[in-house]
C-alpha cells in the first residue's frame, strides 16, 4: 500500500452519478473517486437498489481501492478532478 494515498470509509451513494463514491487523500489533496452502478453489476453481480450498490463496493473495497490507487498514480482524473472506474 502506498501511504501517500489513503482512502477513507465515507462511500455513499451519488444518485446524480449513479455511482458509489468515496473518497482518497493523496499527498495531503482530497480526491474523489467513483464506480458506476452499470460497472458493479458487470463486475460484482446483481444490485438494484443504493444500499446494495454500497454493500459490492464493501465487498471489493481491497480491490477498488487497489485500482483507483492506480490510476491516481497515473493521473487518470477526468475534467472535474475525479477518477472514475
Amino acid at each position: 500500500m502506498n501511504q501517500a494515498i489513503i482512502f477513507t470509509d465515507n462511500e455513499e451513494w451519488d444518485p446524480i452519478r449513479n455511482a458509489v463514491v468515496c473518497t482518497a487523500l493523496a499527498n495531503g489533496f482530497q480526491v474523489h473517486c467513483c464506480i458506476s452502478s452499470e460497472v458493479i453489476k458487470a463486475r460484482f453481480g446483481f444490485a438494484e437498489l443504493p444500499e446494495q450498490f454500497i454493500e459490492l463496493f464493501r465487498q471489493y473495497r481491497w480491490d477498488l481501492e487497489d485500482e483507483f490507487e492506480q490510476m491516481i498514480l497515473n493521473a487518470e482524473f477526468d475534467s472535474d478532478g475525479w477518477v472514475i472506474i
